[in-house]
């Protein structure tokens, strides 16, 4: 039995992670536009796809991850409507008259089809394209839906079970992407070493940690200017037994109260513990502390830098869509603050 359950799991596994990446930027984007212009993003289903469309709305107008203001989700589930034309009209015509009445140019309109051969689905889509909609299907491999929309999503499989799946995980993707890049924070990301403070090998001692010229003004005036400053560092002397964890917060908090006291602040730091040779996913280049810190601290990666003084630093930026600096022998972390809100401005 448990091998069954584990089986279950894995191929619904292994069906969200071929889901193409690309597509899901793509959705992401036109939704962004749509919302910014004062657009709605329309959803609809039947059976499962239609408790989707309904919880994909939901987290439009109510949240995903943080508090923020709404956005216009609508599904067109709602039993009135959808009985009422069924019974005037016919089922094919459920989603479509719906989509005459609510859908205007610059809308989104999304529909979920497992077979990709709803028939009212299909009209409704016909519709929205009349109306200057622009159009998203979230199908399975097969069925004709997928061909008629601006942006097909094709979850990569013919069980239902897994293309349901993949809906949510691609759409709730989606949410997050929406959320953060309308409503996310701005943020600096900054290693520690040789960028905020001068090197010292495996840090044991707090006395020892000092800030490099200007840095704690810089922070501040990113403090200042509407920016977050979180410190990313990889710290392999924990896994060397050089230091543990106690220790280094102590080094840490020795470097935030210095920063404080030149008048900015940081809003959290992420660490990599691991021996370089233990091929974690956290240690930079790889990017996981970074993804940790943009779901806690809600920020939006395309308003937002990577500071480092290495190549790795510029790889980690660039792999999560942040704008990079690297700091070199005639360029400081201070002099890279001031190019920054230079273009900003």
């Amino acid at each position: 039995m448990n091998d069954l359950i584990k089986s279950e799991l894995e191929r619904s596994a292994n069906v969200i992670s071929k889901i193409d990446v690309s597509k899901i930027r793509k959705v992401a984007d036109m939704i962004i536009s749509s919302v910014k212009g004062g657009g709605q993003v329309i959803f609809m289903g039947n059976g499962g796809s239609s408790a989707d469309a309904q919880h994909i709305a939901a987290e439009f107008s109510g949240k995903y991850m943080f508090d923020r203001p709404a956005m216009a989700g609508i599904s067109l589930s709602n039993i009135a409507p959808v009985t009422a034309i069924s019974n005037d009209y016919s089922y094919d015509f459920a989603f479509q008259r719906q989509i005459e009445a609510v859908c205007r140019k610059g809308d989104v309109v999304v529909g979920l089809s497992t077979s990709g051969n709803s028939r009212n689905v299909i009209l409704a889509i016909e519709a929205a394209k009349r109306a200057g909609a622009q159009t998203v299907s979230f199908t399975g491999e097969g069925g004709v839906l997928k061909d008629m929309t601006d942006i097909p999503v094709i979850i990569p499989t013919k069980e239902t079970p897994r293309i349901q799946e993949g809906y949510m995980a691609a759409c709730h993707t989606i949410c997050g992407i929406v959320e953060r890049e309308i409503f996310g924070r701005k943020a600096v990301f900054v290693d520690r070493d040789d960028t905020l403070v001068k090197d010292v090998p495996y840090c044991s001692d707090p006395d020892t940690i000092k800030l490099l010229p200007g840095a704690a003004k810089a922070i501040s005036k990113l403090n200042e200017a509407g920016y977050i400053v979180i410190v990313i560092t990889n710290q392999s002397g924990i896994a060397r037994g050089i230091l543990d964890e106690d220790i280094l917060e102590a080094v840490h908090e020795k470097m935030i109260k210095d920063i404080e006291t030149g008048g900015g602040g940081i809003e959290g730091i992420f660490y990599c513990p691991h021996h370089p040779d233990e091929g974690c996913k956290c240690r930079k280049p790889e990017t996981e502390m970074g993804i940790s810190a943009i779901i806690k601290h809600n920020v939006n990666p395309s308003v937002s830098f990577m500071i480092g003084d290495h190549e790795k630093d510029m790889e980690f930026g660039r792999r999560l869509g942040l704008k990079t600096y690297q700091v070199t022998e005639k360029r400081s972390f201070a002099d890279i603050v001031d190019i920054i809100l230079d273009d900003v401005i």
